[in-house]
């Protein structure tokens, strides 16, 4: 893989999607990645927006948090044809989202 000469660290982006990624449409639109490894980049880029969200209700300052991001994560990963597993959430804050929408 690589992208204007550079190779890509999937595992590096992997532990932090944002490192090279605007937005999760964005990601969607690279042709650098095969489905499953964007629907694994958009897992964990969803995780990352809902453990700031529990911070953020826990009274941590958050900053350059964009509105609506997890919406976009779910819409991306529906688009490609990925299925919340709403059967088996976590018993945690995480397993509060409303993934219905």
């Amino acid at each position: 893989m690589t992208t204007d000469d550079k190779t890509i660290d999937y595992e590096k982006v992997l532990l932090d999607p944002t490192s090279m990624f605007v937005s999760p449409e964005a990601l969607l639109a690279d042709e650098n990645f095969s489905i499953p490894q964007k629907i694994e980049l958009l897992r964990r880029w969803e995780y990352d927006v809902c453990e700031v969200d529990v911070a953020e209700e826990e009274g941590m300052p958050v900053s350059d948090k964009e509105e609506n991001m997890l919406e976009r994560i779910l819409t991306a990963l529906d688009a490609l044809g990925a299925e919340v597993d709403t059967d088996h959430t976590p018993p945690t804050k995480h397993g509060g989202i409303d993934l219905s929408k």
